[in-house]
């Protein structure tokens, strides 16, 4: 067993650590603070690659392993969650179902731009009345002559305010199963989709929407693949996502527990560092061992998937730990700051906020647990 990373993905974790110090942290609070984001990030994010990163490079692709995508999320996190959320709605969600599952026709108009950075992608699957039950969805896709009707409803749906071109998720025939769930390519703005930016609490630079679909007409060409019933490639897609987003926990965790040993370190309190005193050094003990344990079940995780092996609940233990690390870390960071910690002039307060989003996004903790549990056989 080889627990070491190779040459070329340090290589990957040195160029995103300096990019993110240098384009991403100087920036953060102040579109935290706005909740805006700067599209012009995406052209950066393709000229160094780190938009096709998981993808081979004979389709546009940059030819690196999902550990790599793990070691690319991670550092991204660390400067800022909102800016590697809307990273990853895009590289995975937004164009991994194209690649997986289009025609060499689909591939060829989305995949490229995709991975330049000029054209933004979204994915529309989650529902107000659905939450992460995708076999309850509601948004319909009715045949007619030369292609399909869709309407419904979608939230929560990341990069939806600025996309080009969005990968939704509709019932294609009125069964409660997995056949009658398909995706649809759609290009975007359309008038037949109002999108409706949401305000947040946290990854508040990510840009999110509430999306009202009536009366889309799409041509058959849109039917991703050209087939119905494609809830397998999203079941995929959402499964290697989990390892993705518990990479970026990591991420999240580590930020929040270096600006708390900075702060025990300068910090006076009674003539003693702050991190003089057991108690606070116990907390950070405490961190410590958690993202060291959290960062080897994660690239184990993406070990996986690059040996074809990943599992449903392997993917659900990956993420459930994962993101609740990230929660524990970025709290005993605050409670290490006192006072301070929820002052936005320190960013543990930020972190905590974003990391609240993955115990919820990409499958809620209880899901996470489900799935798990349904594997013991009960």
């Amino acid at each position: 067993m080889d627990f070491t990373f190779s040459e070329e993905q340090e290589l990957v974790r040195e160029t995103v650590r300096r990019f993110a110090a240098a384009e991403i942290t100087p920036i953060a609070k102040h579109h935290d603070d706005a909740e805006t984001f700067p599209r012009e990030m995406f052209r950066k994010w393709g000229d160094l690659g780190l938009l096709g990163v998981r993808y081979p490079a004979a389709d546009g692709g940059s030819d690196m392993d999902k550990i790599s995508d793990c070691i690319v999320r991670e550092e991204l996190s660390y400067a800022s969650q909102a800016f590697a959320s809307t990273w990853s709605a895009h590289t995975h969600l937004g164009i991994w179902p194209i690649w997986k599952a289009g025609t060499q026709a689909q591939k060829d108009k989305y995949l490229g731009p995709a991975f330049a950075g000029t054209k933004v992608s979204a994915f529309g699957l989650s529902e107000p009345g659905g939450g992460s039950n995708i076999r309850a969805l509601t948004t319909k896709a009715e045949k007619i002559d030369g292609g399909w009707r869709i309407s419904g409803s979608k939230t929560y749906i990341t990069n939806s305010p600025f996309a080009d071109f969005m990968l939704l998720v509709a019932r294609t025939s009125p069964e409660l199963k997995p056949h009658a769930i398909s995706l649809f390519i759609v290009d975007l703005p359309n008038p037949a989709v109002v999108i409706h930016k949401l305000e947040k609490e946290g990854i508040r630079a990510s840009e999110t929407g509430l999306i009202h679909i009536d009366g889309l007409e799409l041509p058959d060409e849109a039917l991703l693949g050209h087939e119905t019933g494609t809830y397998p490639i999203i079941l995929e897609s959402l499964s290697e996502n989990r390892v993705g987003v518990a990479a970026n926990c990591i991420g999240m965790a580590r930020a929040a527990h270096d600006a708390a040993i900075e702060y025990a370190r300068d910090r006076v309190i009674a003539g003693k560092r702050l991190g003089e005193y057991q108690a606070i050094a116990h907390k950070l003990a405490d961190i410590a061992t958690d993202i060291e344990a959290a960062r080897w079940l994660v690239y184990h995780g993406a070990w996986l998937v690059d040996q074809g092996k990943l599992t449903t609940p392997m993917a659900a233990k990956v993420k459930l730990f994962a993101s609740e690390v990230a929660v524990r870390a970025s709290e005993q960071a605050i409670r290490i700051f006192g006072g301070a910690g929820i002052m936005r002039d320190y960013p543990v307060g930020r972190i905590h906020r974003d990391s609240l989003v993955y115990v919820i996004g990409e499958g809620t903790s209880e899901v996470q647990r489900n799935l798990i549990a349904r594997d013991l056989e009960l």
